[in-house]
This record gives structure tokens, C-alpha cells and sequence, in this order.
């Protein structure tokens, strides 16, 4: 189950870092392809500066999860790994009440997949 737990958080944080670059470097070009259905073509012009600050924090969420594979302590990595996880699942399920049901499939259910992993092992 360490194995499983460790992909489920290397694939969250590939994930987020994936969601930082599109969001801060892509945001007019992948990010209108992916949020089409969200916003208007002409809104991610002026919501750039926005969406830049979105990416950061996903960022952060990514270097949190990534962080927790370079601490020796397995309790504490563990710690760590559960505090991002539960993060980004928190976000992942406000995004879906608030915005598209869709985030919670894509954002917030692996988060909680990795944290019953990092839990069972």
C-alpha cells in the first residue's frame, strides 16, 4: 500500500503542477480550451492576472506534496503528505459546489483516494 499511497501523491502533485503551468503560463490558450464551458472566450484576457494567482497556489499545493517525499521521519512524512492531500481535497470539493461538479472527479477525488492510501499503508 506505501507504493500505491506514493504514486497517488506524485499524481496529485504532477496534477497541480500541471494546473500551476496552465494557469499562470497557459491561461489564454489551454486554459480557455479547458474552461470553455466556465467562461466566455473574451474573459480570459482580463482574468488573466486571476488565474496567474490561481496557479500559484497550486503550485504550493504541489511543492507541499512534493516536499513530503524528501522527509526521512515516515510519521512525519506522512503528516506532511495527509495536510496537502486534505488541502487540495478541500478545494477540489468547494470547486465542485461552487463552480462544476466535474472538479470533484478531477481535483479533489484523488486527493482522497491518496489520503485512504497514505491511511491503510
Amino acid at each position: 500500500m506505501e507504493v500505491i499511497a506514493k504514486i497517488l501523491i506524485a499524481v496529485v502533485a504532477i496534477e497541480h503542477l500541471y494546473i500551476l503551468w496552465m494557469e499562470m503560463f497557459a491561461w489564454e490558450t489551454k486554459g480557455k480550451e479547458v474552461f470553455k464551458a466556465a467562461l466566455p472566450a473574451e474573459m480570459f484576457k482580463p482574468t488573466k492576472g486571476l488565474a496567474a494567482n490561481q496557479g500559484l497556489y497550486n503550485g504550493f499545493l504541489a511543492a507541499g506534496l512534493i516536499w513530503s517525499f524528501m522527509i526521512k521521519d515516515p510519521q512525519w512524512q506522512d503528516h506532511i503528505a495527509l495536510f496537502f492531500l486534505s488541502c487540495v481535497a478541500i478545494a477540489g470539493i468547494y470547486g465542485a459546489v461552487s463552480a462544476t461538479k466535474k472538479i470533484f472527479f478531477v481535483q479533489a477525488l484523488p486527493a482522497i483516494l491518496a489520503i485512504l492510501a497514505v491511511l491503510l499503508k
